[in-house]
């Protein structure tokens, strides 16, 4: 019977290999893997028998991946930290941590100062949140829920949608209180942008050409990468920024920011979505995504 298990290299073989690509020496990886120089070399050169290709170009004192090995090495490191997180699932009892991603902005802004809550409902539940702006893989980096904004129509499938966008201008109360934006006060005031890409209704062209002030120049401008940075740089005086109606609530009601005027613009199928991961949710998952939704006040 034809099997393609058996037509697989050795993978014992694959553990010395990914050590020495890593560290691009024989006697390190050994160091790692609590083995001998010699048998690092006798896996790798097991693993190149069987492969048909050179792995490495090995100098007098020196050692370099091919570019098969480099293919290789990319590739193996990914499929033996997957299988390293699995088995630890595997091992552990009982409840394991929830895992959730979720852009930076979101996790400062929205997640972060709600934790509290959840912690003293459930105190069992360990939650880990792995902020940044990369949009990944859910069933292969393990990771249970992710919070995520986008079009309606991007959403994925399962997801639920927490909440819409609606923009507003903000800043401190020392500089917000009583203003209005007029081609007479722009210029004494300093604008903060966000800089990413693709969110056009972030910056400020887009709101001063709305209100018809586009041709007017501000005293100075502050561009930001992170919106959370940008919205901490509102709340302690350094300028107005437009701020996310959903994120920057509690600074408003705790009086750290305050709107400019009375105009909000809201961005239809636009919004913030819980995304499950692919599998059946555990118990403490299902726990923690129940709570996000009631946070958010989603029905």
């Amino acid at each position: 019977m034809h099997s393609t298990l058996l037509q697989l290299p050795p993978l014992d073989p694959l553990r010395g290999f990914v050590a020495a690509a890593r560290h691009l020496s024989f006697t390190r990886a050994a160091d790692e893997l609590c083995l001998t120089q010699s048998a690092i070399s006798r896996q790798v050169q097991t693993l190149e028998g069987a492969l048909g290709v050179a792995l490495f170009v090995r100098g007098v004192r020196s050692l370099q991946l091919t570019a098969e090995g480099a293919r290789l090495a990319a590739a193996a490191e990914g499929w033996l930290a997957e299988y390293g997180r699995l088995a630890d699932a595997l091992r552990q009892p009982g409840e394991r941590p929830v895992t959730v991603t979720a852009s930076i902005g979101i996790s400062a802004l929205w997640l972060v100062p709600r934790l509290r809550e959840f912690q003293q409902r459930h105190p069992a539940t360990e939650v880990r949140i792995a902020a940044g702006n990369r949009i990944v893989d859910l069933a292969r980096e393990d990771i249970d829920l992710a919070l995520r904004y986008c079009a309606d129509h991007d959403a994925p499938p399962r997801a639920i949608k927490l909440f819409g966008e609606t923009v507003l201008p903000v800043g401190h109360p020392s500089i917000a209180a009583g203003l209005e934006l007029t081609a007479e006060t722009l210029p004494q005031l300093t604008l903060l942008d966000y800089d990413e890409p693709g969110y056009p209704w972030l910056g400020w062209e887009h709101w001063l050409a709305a209100i018809g002030l586009d041709g007017v120049r501000p005293r100075a401008r502050i561009g930001f990468s992170h919106y959370d940075q940008l919205i901490h740089a509102a709340a302690t005086g350094h300028g107005l920024a437009i701020g996310r109606a959903v994120l920057i609530d509690p600074l408003i009601e705790d009086g750290r920011l305050m709107p400019v005027g009375a105009r909000q613009v809201a961005m239809p199928g636009r919004g913030f979505w819980l995304v499950p991961a692919p599998r059946p949710m555990r118990p403490e998952v299902e726990r923690f995504a129940d709570w996000v939704v009631e946070s958010a006040g989603a029905v």
